[in-house]
């Protein structure tokens, strides 16, 4: 399974995609919130969502999945 999964630590404004998707790479699939600054996550993959992991305004470090891909 593959997963897109955060750059770094903040809170996750918004989900640009929903399960069923299909996503290409450089993508942005989410928004993150760090530092009063708005960052779109963008997917290093392509691939269909087969689920989503985080909700807004989940708190989210570097490393955490936040979609898996099929």
């Amino acid at each position: 399974m593959k997963q897109v999964t955060s750059m770094m630590a903040g809170v996750v404004i918004e989900i640009l995609v929903k399960a069923g998707d299909q996503v290409s790479d450089g993508q942005e699939v989410a928004i993150l919130e760090s530092m009063k600054m708005q960052l779109p996550v963008q997917s290093t993959l392509a691939g269909k969502v087969s689920s989503i992991k985080v909700n807004s305004g989940d708190f989210v470090n570097e490393g955490d999945p936040l979609l898996d891909l099929e």
